[in-house]
């Protein structure tokens, strides 16, 4: 039984657990059990828990159910199922489990897996592809992803990912092995030399996201379900410790994000529901043999961050929360807020980018709320420019080699257009319609900036190839839903267009 996006509203009174018919729960063993597990943690098919399908709507679940999921082995019950039992089979798994699931280290340690083993691996790639221009594209549809040759602009191979694959692919510092996170909690790294997945674990529940850190010796996954930090041994993701997220009095929290900061040897991790920033330094002796000891160091900020991202020298981090009118500057040296910044809505601050402009450096992030691009002068943190869009989006790129900053309207009835900003002048040079009706969205460049990737963010998709300097486009790959793409030069290196 897949499903699909709904924010559950944590404040629902308890008692409504309880509510859910006695029908709904034999259906459930009956026909999901087998492979969702019978807790709904799930198993051959993902976990079915609220904290697992927050991106996802009722309304789909129900026709999923009814009517299977293509490319999956979950049937369709219309033929077994009324209408009435099939909402109460949605009801029952949009509702929270109680007592909560829980996943301690012994799950961690009996869920890994290791497909095959380092000193298997080959010295050399198997391919004859540039590795430093290879892309991971995401294929949401039917969950996928596709190892695509930025040289040449033709897939390579393509595989079978965990079941909703989120918050970004990371890469190793010398870009052979990727590192993907699933929001059913599953960790795996893919050897980009053998093309083949060398180990997978399973660290949580529910997981938000994952860094690897700037020396390339551990992976850290931040979970909300259960709250936890799990660092990893990036070389065989055998698990080195799991830190609970509890502050110093005791409150516990959902990690909202977490990156790593290679300039600082550490992770830094924001937290959902307290207003702290979380350091987390990687030990340096890399002779040492025993259990790390990844001491946290609290940062307090003025509301809780659910979204940031970093000056291009990891010194500072620039933060937004929903429930705070501004957003706020934190000097990751002294552990303190330096400055407010006027931006209005609901930044995607982990979208932002920065660049050169005049005799200043200016960061620039789309808009989840508000129809506009924000431009902000990062000396003085006074917005310098508000550019007009057709509406809110999500995703902003460019490149050191690029003219021009990319921007979807990926939250509006617009959202088959894509804005190409002038980084010179600060507007509109030119507005695309890759698909006029389908969604046009998350534009990344190749490692010299020629070329810039789209996605048309639908089944029935294609990778959109266009000459980054003419706006041309090139080449059109069909694939089923693509959304991330991540080039590995461009985020080992840090690129100033895109994200860490």
């Amino acid at each position: 039984m897949t499903t699909t996006p709904y924010r559950w509203i944590w404040l629902l009174p308890v008692m409504l657990l309880w509510s859910w018919p006695a029908h709904a729960t034999d259906l459930y063993r009956q026909l999901c059990a087998q492979c969702h597990h019978p807790d709904r943690l799930g198993a051959m098919g993902p976990a079915l828990l609220p904290e697992n399908l927050e991106r996802f709507s009722k309304k789909a679940a129900a026709e999923v159910i009814a009517t299977g999921r293509p490319a999956t082995q979950m049937p369709g019950f219309s033929d077994k199922l009324t209408e009435d039992e099939i909402q109460s089979l949605v009801n029952f798994i949009y509702s929270p489990r109680v007592p909560a699931p829980t996943w301690d280290e012994a799950a961690i340690h009996d869920s890994r897996i290791v497909h095959r083993a380092n000193d298997t691996l080959p010295e050399k790639p198997v391919h004859k592809s540039d590795i430093m221009n290879l892309f991971m594209v995401v294929e949401l549809g039917d969950h996928h992803v596709t190892v695509f040759d930025g040289d040449r602009l033709e897939p390579i191979y393509r595989f079978p990912s965990r079941f909703a694959l989120h918050g970004g692919i990371k890469y190793s510092p010398d870009g052979r092995f990727a590192y993907m996170a699933s929001r059913d909690g599953w960790i795996s790294r893919f050897d980009l030399y053998s093309l083949n997945m060398t180990a997978e674990v399973r660290v949580a529940v529910n997981t938000r996201n994952v860094a690897v850190s700037g020396d390339g010796r551990y992976v850290l996954a931040a979970n909300t379900l259960p709250r936890t930090l799990v660092i990893l041994d990036a070389t065989d993701l055998s698990l080195v410790k799991t830190i609970p997220v509890v502050n110093a009095k005791g409150e516990s929290a959902r990690p909202s994000a977490v990156y790593a900061a290679p300039p600082r040897h550490s992770f830094i991790v924001a937290l959902k529901d307290i207003a702290e920033v979380w350091e987390i330094p990687v030990p340096q002796d890399e002779k040492s043999t025993e259990d790390p000891p990844f001491s946290v160091r609290t940062i307090a900020v003025d509301a809780v961050l659910d979204d940031f991202l970093f000056n291009q020298e990891y010194t500072q981090l620039i933060g937004a929360s929903r429930s705070a009118p501004a957003g706020q500057v934190i000097d990751l040296n002294a552990g303190r807020k330096m400055a407010d910044i006027a931006i209005p809505g609901m930044p995607h601050l982990s979208s932002g980018i920065t660049w050169p402009y005049q005799d200043t450096v200016v960061m620039a992030t789309p808009n989840i709320k508000e129809g506009e691009v924000t431009v902000v002068d990062m000396q003085s943190w006074k917005t310098i420019k508000r550019i007009p869009t057709l509406g809110p989006g999500f995703f902003m790129r460019s490149h050191e080699n690029s003219p021009y900053a990319w921007v979807d309207v990926f939250s509006s009835a617009s959202k088959d257009s894509v804005h190409v900003i002038d980084k010179a002048t600060l507007e509109i040079h030119k507005t695309l319609q890759p698909a006029p009706g389908k969604t046009a969205a998350h534009v990344e460049f190749t490692k010299d900036g020629r070329y810039a990737l789209l996605s048309i963010w639908e089944m029935d998709g294609a990778l959109v190839i266009y000459d980054a300097k003419s706006l041309e486009e090139v080449k059109r790959i069909p694939m089923k839903k693509p959304s991330g793409k991540y080039n590995v030069s461009n985020k080992i290196n840090r690129s100033a267009g895109t994200s860490h």
